[in-house]
């Protein structure tokens, strides 16, 4: 009977502290569930604001490259009109300096050495085209507006040297030989009315016997200077 009384009392026992357990669990959950919201809550509140520091933050740097991309864009607007100019000043100066092949229009003339039709029959020579003939014609079409100049393919410049070794005619160091072929770019008109005016240096040439033959041309190709300028005693200014 004693055993049976003990029995029930821990069995009353059990059930009481089974409540008890359950009753504190919930609890538990209650708090663990309450503190697990609170600290979520505070987590995104968190990253909220940290992602709203990186926003701002990337924000300004973006308009600060925006400005920066502002200048830029003015300054290469500024830069592009120097370059072209630069580069206009620089095709220019290639040009001047025969570095360009050039095309227009002007005249062709040739001169070929004459068969004995005029000039003096005691002087040969003077039925042959010189070099000297040569440099008369070029100053003559230098003096009429030429813009460029080529003899036989071998482009005129201001450095070009045209030299007679016996019965040689060099240009730019250059062995041409007849027929010569002299180019030139500019007005036709004023080109050709220069070289074939009355009293003139072809008047000259063909009174002598000299072949010479001028012909106003729509399109001219002149080729550009092959050679090297060497510069041994001039030196640019810094």
């Amino acid at each position: 009977m004693k055993e049976k009384y003990i029995s029930i009392i821990l069995g009353f026992m059990c059930f009481l502290l089974t409540i008890g357990i359950f009753v504190q669990i919930k609890t538990v959950n209650q708090n663990s569930i309450k503190l697990g919201t609170n600290r979520a809550e505070n987590e995104l509140r968190d990253s909220v604001l940290k992602w709203k520091e990186k926003y701002d933050l990337a924000y300004e740097q973006l308009e600060t490259k925006e400005s920066k991309l502002d200048k830029l864009r003015e300054k290469a607007s500024n830069t592009s009109v120097t370059s072209e100019k630069v580069i206009k000043e620089l095709d220019n100066n290639n040009a001047s300096l025969g570095l360009t092949e050039l095309i227009g229009e002007g005249i062709t003339i040739t001169l070929k050495d004459g068969i004995g039709t005029g000039g003096s029959k005691l002087d040969l020579s003077s039925y042959l085209v010189h070099y000297s003939d040569l440099i008369e014609v070029i100053n003559s079409l230098k003096n009429a507006g030429a813009e460029a100049i080529s003899v036989n393919g071998q482009r005129i410049t201001n450095y070009t040297a045209i030299s007679c070794v016996g019965n040689v005619i060099k240009i730019n160091n250059e062995k041409i030989g007849v027929p010569f072929v002299i180019n030139a770019i500019g007005s036709p008109e004023k080109l050709y009315g220069a070289l074939t005016m009355l009293g003139g240096y072809i008047d000259k040439l063909r009174d002598e016997g000299v072949s010479v033959t001028v012909e106003k041309q729509t399109s001219i190709i002149i080729p550009k200077y092959t050679g090297i300028y060497k510069f041994e005693y001039a030196d640019k200014i810094e």
